[in-house]
């Protein structure tokens, strides 16, 4: 096999494995077997030892996060210029001249610096103000697709460019709400991520990184090549700018088809770069004080449209925060048509003076997201609002860091509570499909969803729903028809639903057994008989008797259950002559680790499920506080198997373990 296909299929099994990992340890779910995996993890393993190359991710390798107090400082060994810039594609065909240059993309991310060496990454770099930066070499380690071992072992030095994609950003900037500020575009979200004091927060980001130059690698023959160079890369396991062979003549042809591609393009840029292919030819231009000569950035030019803002709506999230967005008259940019750009925060929005009625021009940031460029009146009418557009609640200007923000003060707003309706819909709660947190935040600043049961009454606004950005007929039945079949439901989904503090899947299940599935018996409850129900201790017995106390929520519920049935579970039956308690009494508490294939249940979902139906807990990884371990084959020698047996941890089959139930 070539290096290159070698590498490729390397990746895929670390993105196959990786996948298959998560469905099974935090999804709870199987897309294949444990045989699969292990083939897959060897034929890996194998690959790793004969290119010597270990990619970022890749499940041979534990990465143990780092933190730091703060981050420290390094001079880099040549300063790191800025390139030109051109817009004028005239100005580019002279600057190629009779040269071939290598035309790639331009990203517009955290620019960071590699060095390498014996195949070990030892240090990485951030450009900072590019004669000191950042050392991130931690945050480094855990980017999604850099090698954390080459097959090169002199010492190679590479520069790149560290990149979010939208998908990624649209996706953190509703989980995360640092001061309660979302962040303005994916480059700032970068920045943030990758010069953050622990790894571990770098790691949830999915960061990559592009390399876009070498700058060190002696003894290796590049044949006066930059295109060599890259595949030079490229065997080591980098993942290289996309780059095409391009001259003068073919310019116009080669941006066509990048100003195509970058309409559908995930990574944010912001142009291109044309290199000299021509190593010798381009070092010997040298540099002047504050750019190289070798190559030169060519600017998108932004398509503007001028247009009147009709409206600004303000949209309010979880954290309180309430975003102004302008709502104009539909202008066609970039290919589509466009009607609406956020003004992220209320000093842009006075930066902008925005009035109802003025004249702006709007365009595609980066092609991609629209924003207001210009307000040629600049009437600076618009007055913020003293009350939350959801709950009615007084709003505040808040100031950090030299940005205004308007927020919502209710502690009570229903925009804050989008994590408990978030759960409430969830698969291990009431399994209402359709209905992403981004959804139910676009429903809540509509006025559709104030309390849980009104998620049952979204039929009243189908005719508006229909009608919404992503929506349809189809999408509005779905919708309907998940929400029917929540409707009847058990009470141990009920109680996890309803987001009482402390109280999980597990928790919600054993408590719920405890009153024989009696929702009455349930709410009335005392903290003394809560106490009594194993695994359930004085403070979470507390925090629920305390919770259903609360004549809020106990009316919540009420008008709950005038929208649900609540049925009662099939429990596994007691072998005869045994107690019909005497298996959960064995299992209860205890935490169980499944793997292997199954006989007895269609999955180890399946099999999962019935140990916490009966108060047990099951977790992915074999550790010290394992109880026992399923497998029907106690001789296999996986790494689960080795790790209970030199933990002392027992290996039982199905057979055992159904017979620990009482069947």
């Amino acid at each position: 096999m070539a290096e290159d296909s070698r590498i490729a299929r390397m990746k895929e099994l670390v993105r196959i494995l990786d996948e298959a990992s998560r469905a099974y340890y935090i999804e709870n779910r199987e897309i294949m077997s444990n045989l699969q995996f292990d083939a897959l993890y060897d034929e890996l393993v194998k690959l790793e030892e004969e290119t010597g190359i270990i990619l970022a991710g890749s499940p041979t390798q534990k990465v143990g996060y780092e933190a730091v107090d703060e981050l420290p400082k390094e001079t880099h060994e040549s300063p790191m210029l800025s390139l030109g810039k051109t817009k004028d594609r005239e100005e580019m065909r002279s600057f190629i001249g009779s040269q071939n240059v290598l035309m790639s993309w331009k990203l517009d991310g955290l620019t960071v610096v590699l060095t390498y060496r014996d195949g070990q990454l030892q240090k990485a770099v951030t450009r900072g103000n590019g004669v000191v930066g950042d050392v991130i070499t931690p945050n480094a380690r855990v980017f999604r697709n850099i090698p954390l071992r080459i097959a090169y072992q002199g010492e190679l030095v590479l520069r790149g460019e560290a990149v979010i994609s939208y998908p990624d950003f649209e996706k953190i900037n509703e989980m995360i709400g640092e001061d309660g500020v979302q962040y303005k575009n994916p480059r700032n979200l970068c920045s943030g991520s990758v010069r953050q004091l622990s790894s571990e927060v770098t790691a949830k980001r999915n960061v990559r990184f592009y390399a876009f130059a070498l700058v060190k690698a002696d003894g290796v023959d590049f044949q006066n090549s930059r295109r060599e160079q890259f595949r030079f890369l490229e065997e080591q396991g980098f993942e290289v700018v996309e780059h095409v062979l391009t001259t003068s003549d073919s310019l116009d042809e080669t941006i066509a088809y990048f100003e195509e591609k970058i309409r559908t393009f995930e990574l944010p840029s912001d142009g291109l770069v044309a290199l000299y292919d021509d190593i010798a030819y381009g070092d010997s231009l040298g540099r002047t004080a504050k750019t190289p000569k070798n190559a030169l950035a060519f600017k998108w030019q932004d398509e503007q449209a001028v247009t009147h803002l009709r409206e600004i709506e303000w949209s309010p999230s979880r954290t309180g925060l309430i975003n102004p967005v302008a709502i104009f008259d539909p202008v066609e940019l970039e290919g589509t048509t466009v009607s609406r750009a956020s003004v992220h925060n209320i000093s842009i929005l006075r930066a902008l003076k925005l009035g109802i009625g003025d004249e702006i021009t709007v365009y595609k940031a980066n092609m991609i997201i629209p924003q207001i460029a210009e307000n040629l009146t600049g009437s600076d009418s618009i007055e913020l609002p003293e009350r939350c557009p959801v709950c009615g609640g007084p709003t505040s200007v808040h100031e950090s860091l030299g940005t205004q923000t308007l927020f919502c003060d209710n502690p009570e707003c229903t925009a804050k509570k989008i994590k408990s309706f978030t759960q409430f819909v969830s698969r291990d709660a009431m399994n209402m499909e359709g209905l992403s947190e981004m959804t139910l935040e676009k429903f809540i600043g509509k006025g559709f969803i104030h309390t849980f049961a009104d998620l049952f009454r979204l039929k009243a606004h189908r005719d508006e729903i229909v009608e919404m950005e992503g929506f349809g007929e189809k999408s509005a039945d779905n919708l309907e028809e998940s929400i029917e079949k929540a409707r009847e439901t058990t009470l141990q989904r009920v109680l996890f639903a309803l987001g009482i503090p402390n109280i999980g899947v597990a928790n919600a299940r054993m408590i719920s057994r405890a009153f024989d599935e009696d929702i009455d018996r349930v709410r009335e409850a005392s903290e003394e008989e809560l106490s009594l129900i194993e695994g359930v201790g004085p403070v979470m017995a507390g925090a629920f008797a305390n919770w259903f106390r609360d004549e809020k929520n106990r009316s919540a519920v009420d008008d709950l259950l005038t929208e649900i049935t609540i049925r009662k579970t099939a429990r596994p039956q007691p072998a005869e002559g045994t107690e019909a308690e005497e298996g959960e009494n064995k299992i209860a508490g205890k935490t169980f680790v499944v793997t292997g294939a199954v006989n007895h249940y269609k999955s180890r979902r399946e099999l999962a499920a019935a140990i916490e139906e009966v108060g047990g807990k099951v977790t992915g990884s074999v550790s010290k506080k394992t109880d026992y371990l399923i497998n029907n084959d106690a001789a296999s020698s996986s790494t689960k198997n080795m790790t209970a047996r030199k933990l002392g941890i027992p290996v039982i089959t199905e057979e055992e373990f159904m017979a620990m139930l009482g069947n």
